[in-house]
C-alpha cells in the first residue's frame, strides 16, 4: 500500500497565490529602485535564449512531444491545410516533367483496375 506523499504548507506554499504575486512585486521594484536588478542587453538576452534553447533541444523525447502537439494542431485548422494543399498543387501542376509522369503512371493505374475488374 502506497500512502500520499504530504506536501509542506509552509512559508509561501502556505500563502495565497495573490499575497505571493504581490511580495514578488514589491522585491522587483525594490531590486531596481536599489541598482541591484540586473537589466539584460539585447545581446546578453540572445545568448542566454540560445543556451536555454540549447539544453533543451537535446532532450529528443521532449522536442518530438512538442513538434507532435504542434502538428496535430495545425492540421485541425482545416483551412490552413487547404491553403497549404492548393499551394502545393498550384506549385506542382506547373511541373510538366512531373504532371506528365503522374498522368501515365494513373493511367497505368486505370488500366489495371480495369483488368482486374473486368473478371
Amino acid at each position: 500500500m502506497v500512502l500520499p506523499v504530504k506536501k509542506s504548507r509552509r512559508g509561501f506554499a502556505s500563502m495565497d497565490p495573490e499575497r505571493v504575486a504581490e511580495i514578488a512585486r514589491s522585491g522587483g521594484r525594490a531590486a531596481q529602485e536599489s541598482g541591484r536588478a540586473h537589466n539584460f542587453t539585447k545581446e546578453e538576452a540572445r545568448a542566454a535564449g540560445r543556451k536555454g534553447g540549447e539544453v533543451v533541444s537535446r532532450n529528443r523525447e521532449h522536442m518530438q512531444t512538442i513538434g507532435r502537439k504542434g502538428g496535430e494542431k495545425i492540421s485541425n485548422n482545416k483551412e490552413h491545410m487547404a491553403a497549404i494543399g492548393r499551394k502545393g498543387g498550384d506549385a506542382r501542376s506547373r511541373d510538366r516533367k512531373t504532371m506528365a509522369a503522374l498522368g501515365r503512371k494513373g493511367a497505368r493505374v486505370k488500366a489495371l483496375l480495369r483488368e482486374t475488374h473486368a473478371d
